[in-house]
């Protein structure tokens, strides 16, 4: 996993984003909706979400679509599994010396 996908979920509001994509793609005013902050500082998450490769933007006509990139979240994943796996390696070795 990159720096740069680890400080883009850092962040509540850019968590809170991609648990509003779970659902579907969804346009900045809709993602907005019920927010906190405003819709430029949405955008602004969006964009850092985007550059991660976390979010993927598509254009209909003058609205922007936004969506969860499976390359980013499976990028995610591939990482915590080898965390995980990491993990259950040390404890088998600390088991091993604990015989």
């Amino acid at each position: 996993m990159t720096y740069q996908v680890a400080a883009a979920l850092a962040d509540p509001m850019r968590q809170e984003i991609l648990e509003k994509l779970r659902e579907g793609p969804r346009a900045v005013g809709e993602i907005a909706a019920g927010m906190t902050i405003s819709r430029p500082a949405v955008s602004q998450h969006l964009k850092v979400l985007k550059e991660s490769g976390l979010v993927a933007e598509t254009r209909r006509g003058t609205r922007h679509y936004f969506a969860i990139a499976p390359e980013g979240i499976g990028e995610l994943r591939a990482y915590l599994d080898g965390l995980w796996s990491d993990a259950l390696a040390a404890f088998a070795r600390h088991v091993e010396k604990a015989r």
